[in-house]
């Protein structure tokens, strides 16, 4: 079911005007501190993690701000100090910070307090579908009479809450045009440095980041025998709509038969805001949900993965960084290009042989899984993609936008908290 809409977000976000103005307002009269205030509209985890982590590590104050009781306590549980973004002590830690660092939008903090900050915004993925500016589903709204005057309004609004970002990482330079186009930003506040979110897969030797992962994801869903397979499947979201790409129960037969003579077990992760009804309708464990509510960062997770499966996911991006074979199953390929649209051609990502459906990609899954050969040709055009597109791969994104933060951000005096 989808459980969020740019339509419904943004006619929330209209109603909110007034109190933007008013924090606005407190943001004029509040001095700011030295303190580093972070948050994910993902949870603990992703780039924000690991820039807390060396920014702590480097003596600053830091805190961070949650929006659930599973936050605060997967936190605490990493001696992270915590307060709750809203209410008056989220508004308050974030009108007092010096630097704010958010990875999903303003949202991640108190929304009504980040007037003034030095904004970092590390977001959550190099773009293949078209985000921000550059893409017509950011400004949507709902049916009513004037939406086109809404529209405007909220691209107003856009634009202008992008325009307090200071520093935004890049992968590589094609990234960081995207980047640039996406949010309206020049003035070299993207900056190509790689992404923190990623170093984890870069980070020690292979079998050391496997064995890792691996504890996590059995911690996760439980274990998965030594000999067998690992396959994630990572459909994105469809802004709303339902997903295209849920499998009928003729479909999962086949698929689960496929795990069964190859040895394999499917990972399911649905995009956290439209989760599709994935769960198979006979018990396997072949298959397994691991969605944001059972780890809430996937990309610690990969290096215990084979075989990736996704859409239009920036996870195809990402996991080259392992070698790792990806395949393509968008049924709504050509309606998204006409909604959405990509950076570029889809096909000179998923290559001319996308799947269409679940049929088409159980012929393709199966020869990977059983073909060396075909195995190692995914492989390398995986590694070929990611090769485009980062542009780093030696574990030091974090210190490079850490050092570009230090460099950039206003001096404070000296006992401002």
């Amino acid at each position: 079911m989808a459980s969020f809409s740019f339509g419904s977000g943004n006619a929330a976000k209209l109603l909110r005007i007034p109190l933007y103005a008013v924090g606005r307002i407190g943001t004029l009269i509040v001095p700011r501190g030295r303190r580093w205030v972070f948050g994910c509209g993902a949870g603990i985890g992703d780039g924000a993690l690991a820039l807390q982590r060396l920014a702590a590590a480097e003596g600053h104050d830091t805190i961070w701000l949650t929006s659930s009781a599973r936050e605060r306590r997967e936190a605490e549980a990493l001696g992270i100090r915590t307060l709750a973004k809203s209410g008056l002590r989220g508004w308050w830690a974030t009108a007092r910070a010096g630097v704010v660092v958010v990875t999903h939008g303003l949202g991640d903090v108190n929304r009504y307090a980040d007037a003034g900050a030095f904004v970092v915004q590390l977001w959550h993925g190099i773009p293949l579908k078209r985000i921000g500016l550059d893409s017509p589903a950011t400004t949507q709204v709902p049916a009513v009479p004037g939406a086109a005057v809404l529209r405007r309004i909220v691209g107003l609004l856009y634009r202008g809450a992008a325009q307090r970002i200071r520093v935004l990482p890049a992968a590589s330079h094609r990234s960081r045009g995207r980047l640039e186009s996406a949010f309206g930003l020049g003035g070299g506040r993207v900056v190509v440095t790689g992404e923190p979110r990623v170093d984890v897969l870069s980070t020690g030797s292979a079998a050391e980041r496997r064995a890792s992962a691996s504890a996590l994801l059995h911690r996760a869903v439980g274990e998965i025998p030594a000999e067998a397979r690992t396959i994630l499947y990572a459909p994105t979201w469809r802004d709303g709509a339902a997903d295209p790409a849920v499998p009928t129960a003729d479909e999962w037969v086949r698929i689960i038969r496929l795990l069964e003579s190859s040895d394999a077990v499917l990972l399911v992760r649905s995009h956290p805001l439209g989760e599709g009804a994935y769960a198979p309708p006979l018990p396997t464990r072949r298959v397994r949900m691991l969605g944001a509510g059972v780890v809430a960062d996937v990309t610690p997770v990969l290096p215990a993965v084979d075989v990736l499966v996704t859409d239009y996911s920036s996870l195809a991006y990402d996991v080259g960084l392992l070698a790792m074979p990806v395949l393509y199953l968008a049924p709504d390929a050509a309606q998204y290009a006409q909604t959405r649209g990509f950076y570029g051609r889809y096909e000179d990502v998923a290559g001319a042989d996308a799947a269409a459906n679940w049929a088409g990609l159980v012929k393709q899954l199966a020869a990977v899984l059983d073909d060396d050969a075909e195995f190692a040709a995914r492989a390398e055009r995986s590694a070929a993609l990611s090769a485009q597109m980062h542009a780093f791969r030696d574990g030091g994104n974090t210190r490079r936008v850490y050092d570009v933060i230090r460099a950039r951000a206003t001096p404070v005096p000296k006992g401002a908290g």
